[in-house]
């Protein structure tokens, strides 16, 4: 099987779920996160990170763009992890949804414009990662997990408030 199949595969599965569990939100819960515990994001800022978790990364491997300063600023040992409080939110539901579905367009043009030979021959770096280059084929893949991290998150999310949903949504069943 070649990375393309399974990258194609495996990222509509998870954009199919992602979009499911987001239409199960309403404007109302951008606000909400866990009472217990700390650093956790709102519903608004998890459904605005679920936007640029899959898609936009792949972008960023490809082009070296992160959106990070230049040269002398922002090295990669020196990054740290942003609060929950300083993350950005979505404004709406409907703002989220468009944002995955154009994620989704943006990953899928990436993995054409890179082809199957470059998903197994060209590296990159990520930024967290530096001294540990890797194919861009196995950090798409880890981009499609990170999507269906966050994808579980929303879905844990859901169910702590209340939401009657299954295993069944997790999937996109």
């Amino acid at each position: 099987m070649r990375f393309t199949d399974v990258l194609k595969n495996d990222m509509n599965a998870a954009y199919k779920a992602t979009d499911g569990l987001m239409s199960m939100c309403d404007d109302s819960m951008l606000g909400w996160k866990p009472a217990s515990g700390a650093n956790w994001m709102t519903v608004g800022q998890l459904l605005k990170h679920i936007t640029e978790a899959c898609g936009w990364c792949c972008k960023a491997f490809v082009t070296g763009d992160w959106g990070m300063p230049a040269s002398g600023d922002g090295k990669p040992e020196e990054m740290t992890m942003p609060t929950a409080a300083s993350m950005p939110s979505v404004a709406s539901v409907a703002e989220a949804r468009k944002a995955l579905a154009a994620d989704k367009r943006t990953a899928f043009a990436t993995i054409k414009k890179v082809g199957e030979r470059g998903l197994s021959t060209k590296k990159a770096i990520a930024p967290w990662d530096p001294k540990h280059p890797e194919v861009l084929g196995v950090h798409f893949l880890h981009m499609t997990s990170h999507l269906s991290g966050h994808k579980a998150q929303l879905f844990y999310y859901l169910k702590l408030m209340g939401k009657p949903v299954h295993t069944g949504n997790l999937y996109g069943m």
